[in-house]
């Protein structure tokens, strides 16, 4: 929900509350002869002139006032008349009011049957994936050349990304030396058996408005423009050594993020053609798809339709709190953790309802912290107001985020410092400066998410990304139960590398290839 003003949500979640529209501001849910209703139908107008906005028969029947051919998003009994859907987006709950979610308003005591296994199981440690971001030398400090990857913790290594030109359908480099980068990390697979390294397409940056926005969207709906750069990926993996190939499209179906409707079926025609296509080249390229983990933005994906073709799905489940709460009324500028477990939990209960294969399911842990400047020293717990985003940190220099790396640093400097463990939603909350708040997650954090993931039968882990680690963060993860102990050739690795550099990119970063 990164930056997004859901207005229109907003407003479909206080109809839903309350048959009467009494959510927030309750005026503004009211209409008139020169106020229509922002969304359902105008009823009829009382002695004063004044009506109120719904929908149903009762609204948008009889009497109606105004925008009485507003239908409800699904049919809570009223007759499909009166709806746009019989069901709702994921199988989540219809209200009685005509709305789509997933809370106890709308789906009053329904318990979603979620899957089971033994906290002792280990099913998530089968696959531990690492983002590492290509962009990461832009900083000033606190980079990771591809040499500096710590080896033997995990399994595949997803490089974030490539970008696809929207005349071409080739893929394009984010910029010059990250195109040159692609061979300097598949190369890393001389040292560690087993490892994967595929490349990551897309990204929340490609659907900014701008140039590549509609790539996706354009590409979905011509099986022309598909072939193009079927043919384009295919060359270049084999080229830069890729074994595989992981879709990032942020978002199918979203107006806000240059979607369309017809993208939630031309997806699946995309991915289907495209899992044929690396079929056909004769050995195993892998396929894998990024799920959000919010609700608004996962019902523009036919997760049921999608499964068959790839090998997982990576779902972000971070991010799910920020800054960007400010504009959203039904949240408002209060402080929450952005790797919330009971949160988590929710987005991974979309999967469930469609029956989805846990063992196709990698949850994604963030290697990084949300912050903010708090409103009230005197109030510095979760949920307690915020008044900005949080001071940038020194290497990656962008308000609101820290790494882990930061963070710890942070912590390590013990001056007014304070840390305090939420267990219900297994994130640490660290507190400085008298108005610095950011939420993270640790050592045992992290294992208090590997545990559930394997109760729930995960099939791995994510991780966003490497490269804001120094080390002990992968390391933490490995001594809960995920990553490797993969035999090392140390005479390959150099000495003395520092885990998290100084901003400069050594010559031997760079492998003996050249990329094409």
């Amino acid at each position: 929900m990164k930056g997004l003003t859901l207005l229109r949500h907003v407003v479909l979640t206080c109809l839903a509350l309350s048959k009467h529209v009494l959510c927030a501001d309750d005026d503004s849910y009211k209409c008139s002869k020169t106020s229509p209703c922002s969304i359902g139908c105008c009823g009829a107008l009382n002695d004063d002139g004044v009506g109120t906005c719904g929908l149903g028969p009762d609204y948008c029947g009889d009497g109606c006032y105004s925008s009485c051919d507003y239908k409800s998003e699904c049919d809570p009994g009223w007759g499909i008349e009166w709806s746009n859907a019989t069901t709702c987006p994921l199988n989540v709950c219809c209200s009685k009011y005509g709305f789509c979610g997933t809370t106890s308003e709308f789906c009053g005591s329904e318990v979603v049957s979620s899957p089971e296994c033994a906290v002792s199981g280990n099913s998530s440690t089968a696959r531990t994936i690492g983002y590492y971001e290509g962009w990461n030398w832009q900083r000033s400090c606190g980079t990771m050349t591809p040499k500096q990857i710590p080896l033997g913790y995990y399994t595949h290594i997803n490089f974030a990304f490539s970008l696809i030109d929207p005349d071409t359908h080739r893929l394009v480099a984010m910029d010059d030396v990250t195109g040159e980068l692609y061979q300097a990390v598949t190369a890393l697979k001389a040292n560690q058996p087993d490892l994967q390294v595929w490349i990551a397409v897309g990204g929340w940056a490609m659907n900014d408005a701008g140039e590549y926005q509609e790539v996706f969207t354009d590409l979905a709906a011509s099986e022309e423009a598909q072939d193009e750069f079927f043919e384009a990926l295919v060359t270049f993996m084999a080229n830069n050594n890729f074994d595989g190939v992981d879709i990032d499209w942020e978002y199918p179906v979203a107006e806000d993020r240059g979607g369309v409707d017809a993208d939630f079926d031309n997806y699946v025609t995309f991915v289907s053609r495209l899992r044929d296509r690396l079929n056909n080249v004769g050995s195993t390229m892998g396929l894998s798809i990024t799920l959000p983990a919010s609700y608004w933005y996962l019902r523009g994906f036919d997760i049921v339709n999608l499964e068959p073709y790839v090998d997982w799905f990576n779902v972000m489940t971070y991010d799910i709190h920020g800054v960007w709460d400010s504009t959203v009324e039904s949240l408002g500028s209060y402080a929450r953790a952005h790797t919330n477990l009971t949160e988590i939990n929710s987005a991974l209960e979309l999967l469930w309802r469609n029956n989805i294969n846990p063992s196709r399911v990698n949850m994604g842990l963030g290697f990084y912290g949300r912050s903010f400047t708090m409103s009230d020293p005197s109030c510095m717990a979760a949920g307690c107001p915020f008044s900005a985003a949080g001071g940038a940190g020194e290497c990656t220099g962008t308000a609101g985020v820290l790494s882990a790396a930061e963070i710890m640093q942070i912590i390590g400097s013990g001056d007014g410092v304070t840390m305090t463990l939420d267990p219900v939603a297994a994130v640490q909350i660290v507190t400085w400066d008298t108005d610095q708040w950011v939420s993270w997650d640790d050592a045992t954090t992290l294992g208090m998410k590997v545990d559930y993931a394997n109760e729930r039968c995960l099939g791995g882990v994510m991780v966003w990304a490497i490269d804001l680690d120094n080390g002990s963060m992968i390391e933490s993860l490995s001594q809960s139960g995920n990553g490797r102990t993969f035999f090392l050739e140390d005479s390959e690795i150099p000495e003395n590398v520092p885990c998290y550099g100084d901003g400069t990119i050594p010559d031997w970063a760079y492998s003996n290839y050249t990329s094409s």
